[in-house]
């Protein structure tokens, strides 16, 4: 399994309702935030592999509330790609704040799709050879 910590992440105004809780949709762009990162980790960029012609649409996103994020928290967002990318690729997420609490639990599992005929295909043999290590 592939583990990364994203860290230092402040919740801004932006990110809250009235009531200075983060506003629950503002949690598919954390975990965006964090598998763009991982993967950066790998030594790879969402934008690399768009490039190479493979788009990576979201196929299916969990979420789940344990405690509010609050305005000026410092989140760190724990992301774990628990299985060898194949045709799909999994994320996990934790989100902690600065106390390290659990706020969040969540998962996303993006498809990988020749952009140019929006097909399904086989993951990029890169991201194939950097994740192997991890799996092995």
């Amino acid at each position: 399994m592939i583990t990364y910590d994203v860290t230092n992440i402040r919740v801004r105004y932006y990110d809250t309702d009235q009531m200075g809780i983060v506003y629950y949709g503002n949690y598919a762009r954390f975990y965006e935030i964090g598998r763009v990162e991982a993967l950066r980790n790998l030594g790879l960029s969402y934008k690399a592999i768009e490039e190479s012609g493979i788009s990576m649409p979201v196929y299916d996103l969990n979420s789940r509330f344990i405690r509010p994020a609050k305005y000026d928290d410092l989140l760190t967002i724990r992301v774990s790609i628990p299985q060898m990318p194949k045709t799909r690729l999994m994320f996990a997420y934790e989100i902690f704040n600065q106390e390290g609490q659990l706020l969040n639990t969540g998962q996303t599992t993006l498809v990988f799709v020749r952009t140019e005929t929006g097909r399904p295909c086989s993951a990029p043999a890169e991201l194939v050879e950097a994740a192997k290590p991890f799996f092995e």
